[in-house]
């Protein structure tokens, strides 16, 4: 168990991403995504993380009815402000009416008649973040939230808004092969007393290992649109994938678990939240937490694979006008 900051919570140390439950990451298996979550909670492993974009709510909603029967063994975190444009297109909306609308229409999805952690998903430049943060701070005064979280917020955003209401935590992308672009946000955090949630720790599953080209990947899988797994960035990666591999085989663990180790390392207020649909992976996921890298291990990881290693930026163009940087 790790502490969510300065908000006296306490939760588990490694989380679960359930943005790949009902797709994103190739086909759905519902009855084993279930059993997952479920063997998570059994793990104790009781921060799960959604959002109402997630497959246009249909997260929220298996998440909800897995949870059913087990709320109070749940620390349960979602996000609002995006929203699909008439187009199509995913953009941020953070206006006060839709931070609302969309808090009141994850309440019914999930079935719960509160949230414990609920994130801006995105920085909405058009909005102050004065109303925003108004906003979001009468959802704890309503009791429909407890917390409030901001994702990809930049330092100064992250300092005005919790100069305006107490920021339980902000979530962003931490790994092995993300690094620079969230470390001043990181450092406001440990300054402030605000928890870290880290997405990605697995880079999206390919520091695994388990990723050996493009043409593996489902015709339907979203990573097919992310600069790291075009085909010739993914092949030059491989790299990195090998040399965590045998990194891992020097501390005596899988990949997986060295990049969550090393994510865990980072400070103690850094909560990961791996994503997977399989209880196979999340067992192995979970055995991370009892893996303790030395100073000399960790200066391995950095010195061997360097982040300027990696080919490709972390999003695609389309996505990267949504960071608040």
């Amino acid at each position: 168990m790790r502490s969510l900051g300065k908000t006296g919570e306490s939760v588990s140390a490694l989380g679960l991403g359930c943005m790949g439950m009902v797709g994103w990451y190739g086909a759905r298996d519902d009855k084993e995504a279930a059993a997952t979550l479920n063997r998570a909670l059994d793990l104790g492993i009781n921060h799960l993380d959604t959002a109402a974009v997630y497959q246009d709510g249909a997260s929220e909603r298996f998440v909800g009815e897995c949870i059913r029967k087990r709320r109070q063994e749940v620390f349960l975190a979602t996000k609002c402000g995006l929203a699909r444009t008439h187009s199509g297109a995913i953009g941020a909306d953070n206006h006060p009416r839709t931070i609302r609308a969309s808090c009141d229409a994850s309440l019914q999805r999930l079935g719960v008649d509160h949230i414990d952690l609920l994130y801006l998903h995105r920085i909405d430049p058009a909005v102050p973040i004065t109303e925003s943060m108004g906003a979001m701070g009468d959802l704890v005064t309503a009791g429909k939230i407890r917390y409030i979280g901001l994702s990809e917020a930049s330092p100064i955003t992250l300092r005005r808004a919790h100069a305006l209401h107490p920021v339980a935590a902000l979530q962003s992308e931490l790994s092995p092969w993300t690094r620079s672009a969230c470390r001043p946000s990181l450092e406001v955090c440990r300054e402030l007393g605000i928890g870290f949630v880290a997405y990605s720790p697995l880079g999206r599953g390919f520091l695994t290992g388990a990723i050996g080209s493009a043409a593996e990947l489902a015709a339907d899988d979203t990573r097919r649109l992310f600069p790291r797994f075009q085909p010739d960035n993914l092949d030059r990666n491989l790299v990195v994938a090998q040399r965590l591999k045998e990194l891992a085989r020097r501390v005596g663990c899988t990949p997986a678990q060295l990049s969550l180790a090393w994510v865990l390392a980072q400070w103690e207020g850094v909560l990961p939240i791996p994503g997977t649909k399989k209880r196979r992976y999340l067992d192995e996921n979970a055995a991370a937490t009892d893996i303790r890298l030395s100073p000399e291990q960790l200066a391995a990881i950095e010195r061997e694979v360097p982040e300027d290693l990696v080919q490709g930026e972390r999003y695609p163009d389309s996505m990267l006008g949504t960071l608040n940087v």
